[in-house]
């Protein structure tokens, strides 16, 4: 048998499965490009996506990643990284195909505020900001998204 043919399962979790990476300077640090993908990301090929519906779940995966390095009085917040407009503490995120990603939350003063990005023009900081102060448990939005790729809507972290 030739090593080189592949059986059906074989070839479609090469579809499925993106080629990622990543090197750390410090031994043991931890990034998602380390993970396995949920079931939820890989159940249908990178092909079949819009930009933006695949932007939008690599986001959601970013965001919950860095929320497990955050401490009990920190939670995640977005830097602009080209406006100078400060940070957007992160309450959703949201994709219209086939090319645009919206962030929506408030900025460092309780302002509502939504970024509308077009995904060729996408650079988002995460960024640790103190939870709120009248928050008993900082928010884990990551989690909360995370269960919307699921189709769990109503989700609790």
């Amino acid at each position: 048998m030739n090593d080189d043919i592949k059986i059906t399962a074989e070839f479609a979790e090469t579809i499925a499965e993106p080629r990622r990476g990543a090197v750390h300077s410090k031994p043991g640090e931890h990034s998602i490009e380390q993970e396995a993908l949920p079931p939820s990301v890989i159940k249908q090929p990178v092909e079949k996506k819009s930009p933006a519906e695949w932007a939008y779940q690599r986001l959601i995966l970013y965001i919950q990643n860095f929320e497990k390095l955050l401490d009990a009085e920190q939670e995640v917040a977005m830097g602009f990284t080209d406006t100078g407009g400060g940070f957007l503490r992160i309450e959703g995120l949201g994709h219209f195909d086939p090319d645009i990603v919206t962030f929506y939350g408030t900025d460092q003063t309780g302002a509502k505020v939504q970024l509308v990005q077009h995904v060729s023009q996408l650079n988002v900081l995460l960024r640790a900001m103190p939870k709120e102060a009248d928050a008993a448990e900082p928010r884990r939005i990551g989690f909360q998204l995370a269960a919307g790729l699921e189709g769990d809507t109503n989700a609790e972290p």
